[in-house]
């Protein structure tokens, strides 16, 4: 196959240990989980000619690669918040279907939970107070206000309830309780997230993602080493990234988020429509998140995800199945959660997610998936179309 023509497969996924894990390292954590992928594919490490990792190290992803015995030829540590691992499956992609790179690993590891129980870290209020943020950080302007004033401006805009906004939260621990590996899976209803505590107006403590350690690995690899595989094929049919802004001043629209424009190159180069897709992986830190992708990406027209998440659609038998896992409400959140999403799309695919298992109307598993990641506060995003044969 001509370089530039190669068609790009995930052929391998895992997740590490998660949740509460004590007793172990970041980097013990990178290796589990790149040990169960190559697993997964069925591959040996010697195949892997590229690398990418991001959050760990003081020169990542060369640290990680050293730990992990790999000499990679192709490396990316591209750092954009949660939608990191979105956008380096992107880059992956275009060097390996450019003859760059043959099998991409791309691996991510953190105890940000088992970090701060022991004190060895604080919670993040902020990423600082250089450079543009220097004008918003001496005024309170932490990391959870900027997501809740830009959740406040859709509610005055366009009507969105907080009830409509724990409906997301509702539903994602409906689709945990039916994951053995989420870390919450106990059912809560939307009068247990309005009567939470209070973080940041309007979001309570159930409005806002968890906190975990694990890790996660997926194996890009070229089309010719399929065969060679454990597993069947996830095709990368289409990706797109955008980066909005770094300081609230400078975001045109509270209510419009990147993946406005990452959804639509990604449909766009998939030659897909949203109205094809059969589910969707979508980054959670909080609920406003998930409601204002759904509206981005095409889902529902802006200002219409308040009734689009009523009734049930997010379940794993509704209309949209949203989050599968339970997402970073309920399943696991350790930092930046965009590679996990590329795993549960993947498992999705494959028919390979048990009792959360999607189907379609026929009954089949589904054809066509969505995973797309947000960074910082909006100001990233990366989303990847997936499909199988």
């Amino acid at each position: 196959m001509k370089p530039g023509n190669r068609k790009v497969a995930v052929a391998g996924v895992a997740l590490s240990d998660c949740g509460r894990v004590d007793d172990t390292t970041p980097y013990t954590l990178h290796a589990q989980a790149a040990r169960r992928a190559l697993a997964d594919a069925g591959l040996d490490r010697t195949l892997v000619d590229g690398f990418a990792s991001a959050g760990l190290g003081t020169l990542a992803p060369v640290e990680v690669a050293e730990y992990l015995g790999l000499r990679p030829t192709w490396v990316d540590s591209t750092s954009v918040g949660g939608s990191t691992w979105e956008v380096m499956a992107a880059h992956a992609a275009d060097a390996i279907a450019t003859g760059h790179a043959n099998a991409v690993l791309l691996v991510y590891g953190s105890t940000a939970r088992a970090d701060i129980r022991a004190g060895r870290r604080t919670g993040n209020l902020s990423f600082g107070a250089r450079g543009p943020l220097q004008f918003e950080v001496p005024y309170g302007h932490t990391l959870i206000a900027k997501y809740a004033m830009a959740a406040r401006r859709h509610m005055i805009e366009h009507g969105t309830t907080i009830e409509q906004l724990a409906q997301v939260a509702v539903q994602a621990r409906a689709n945990a309780a039916l994951n053995p590996e989420a870390m919450f899976r106990d059912p809560i209803t939307v009068d247990d997230v309005l009567s939470g505590p209070m973080i940041a107006d309007p979001f309570t403590k159930l409005h806002c993602c968890i906190r975990s350690d694990g890790g996660a690995a997926v194996l890009l690899v070229a089309e010719e080493y399929v065969r060679d595989c454990r597993t069947a094929p996830v095709w990368i049919l289409g990706t797109g990234e955008h980066v909005s802004h770094a300081t609230m001043s400078e975001w045109p629209d509270f209510t419009v988020s990147p993946a406005a424009v990452s959804g639509r190159l990604a449909f766009e180069r998939a030659g897909v429509r949203p109205s094809e897709i059969d589910f969707a992986e979508i980054y959670d830190a909080f609920t406003y998140m998930t409601l204002v992708t759904l509206e981005d990406l095409g889902f529902c027209a802006k200002g219409e995800g308040g009734a689009f998440v009523e009734k049930g659609r997010l379940l794993v038998s509704g209309d949209l199945p949203v989050n599968t896992d339970g997402g970073g409400l309920s399943a696991q959140h350790p930092g930046m959660r965009g590679l996990f999403l590329l795993v549960e799309a993947v498992r999705q695919l494959r028919g390979e997610a048990g009792e959360r298992q999607v189907r379609r109307p026929d009954g089949k598993v589904p054809y066509l998936g969505v995973a797309s990641g947000t960074g910082g506060w909006f100001c990233s995003s990366g989303t990847v179309v997936l499909g199988r044969e």
